[in-house]
């Protein structure tokens, strides 16, 4: 090929070279990172619950059945946005969700929580981010869904909201569960 014909075709390939690369980037969530955890169990842990440091948690501690682990702080602005989602879900189903404080002074997770409610089956103190960097990860908030085994199955970086909890959380859950999960009722709660 000539040096015209090759100045002519050049500019055409880097074109379609990038437009390719657009269409698999546009193809991709942003909100999902790879985890190299996923289908593997939570890592081995020994740390403190945040309303009570004398009591530690690991790994065994954790609920036996298909479970949240939340990852937050009170420093986290996006936690803010997500913790009230939170309340709703955990009042609405019976998916226990543990909370991961993560990289947060005792007092201000506590006051978190006394301001805002609860919604933790459990919260692990995670003072100096270990389980978070065992994890993985990224910045607050970060939701893994472990099964009743303790394996991780999913991880989802960003604000939990109705649209992430039904169109994401919710049906994988579900899958992993082999059933629906339904929102339980006043009445059945209690019984």
């Amino acid at each position: 090929m000539n040096k015209k014909a090759l100045m002519a075709v050049g500019p055409i390939i880097v074109f379609l070279v990038l437009i390719v690369f657009f269409w698999v980037a546009l193809k991709n969530d942003p909100k999902k990172l790879n985890s190299n955890l996923i289908d593997k169990q939570v890592p081995a842990f020994e740390l403190p619950a945040l309303q009570n440091p004398e009591q530690l948690f690991t790994e065994e501690s954790l609920p036996k059945e298909l479970f949240l682990m939340n990852i937050w702080g009170s420093w986290c602005g996006p936690c803010h946005i997500e913790h009230p989602y939170l309340m709703k879900y955990s009042g609405k189903y019976e998916i226990p969700i543990v909370g991961v404080n993560y990289k947060d002074e005792t007092i201000d997770g506590l006051t978190f929580i006394k301001e805002k409610g609860n919604p933790y089956h459990m919260i692990i103190a995670d003072q100096q981010g270990t389980l978070g960097i065992d994890l993985g990860v990224y910045g607050a908030p970060e939701t893994f869904i472990v099964d009743k085994n303790g394996t991780i199955r999913f991880r989802y970086v960003g604000v939990i909201d109705d649209r992430v909890w039904s169109t994401k959380l919710l049906p994988i859950m579900e899958q992993i569960k082999g059933s629906e999960i339904k929102p339980v009722t006043v009445e059945s709660k209690g019984q």
